[in-house]
């Protein structure tokens, strides 16, 4: 199975990505990202649009569908994945994908407020304030009104600590 922890930057995703981990048996944090990191250093780069969010590559979809699964065919159990994915086709691919591996998904998306979100990026200090962070504020809000939402289950972290999130989620995928 694989929980797939979806939502903008500053939601949370990563921290609480952990703390399920924790909290379910036999799983694993597996962070897409770092498919898209490794697209990233090909030299010279990849043709086409992708320097900017490497979602745009095609191949980075079926790649997360095909590490995923491999993993999964490796270790069993289940996969606890953060990653942002605020375009609808993107999804559709990356779940579909998923789907004919006979993959069982559980899709959460951690919302807030667009003003704790800000709030969260721009007071990050692990990171710092990031332009790049802020800049898919009005993305995220536009995916969450039009798709986003009512293909997962939302937990609303605006009032919540990670651990809060976590237990949630954990409860839902076990429950």
């Amino acid at each position: 199975m694989i929980v797939w922890i979806n939502g903008t930057h500053g939601a949370g995703k990563t921290t609480t990505s952990a703390l399920v981990q924790q909290l379910i048996p036999d799983s694993r944090v597996f962070d897409a990202e770092k498919v898209g990191e490794t697209l990233m250093d090909i030299r010279p780069g990849l043709p086409g649009p992708g320097a900017d969010n490497f979602q745009h590559w095609p191949p980075w979809r079926p790649l997360v569908v095909e590490t995923a699964r491999r993993v999964l065919d490796y270790t069993g159990g289940t996969l606890v994945m953060p990653m942002t994915v605020l375009i609808e086709q993107y999804w559709r691919e990356i779940s579909t994908g998923l789907a004919r591996h006979d993959i069982p998904v559980r899709h959460f998306v951690l919302h807030a407020d667009q003003d704790t979100l800000r709030g969260r990026i721009l007071g990050d200090t692990v990171l710092g304030p990031s332009s790049f962070r802020l800049a898919y504020l009005e993305p995220y809000a536009e995916a969450a009104r039009t798709w986003l939402h009512a293909e997962a289950e939302v937990i609303d972290t605006t009032h919540l600590t990670p651990a809060q999130a976590a237990q949630r989620i954990a409860e839902a995928v076990k429950g």
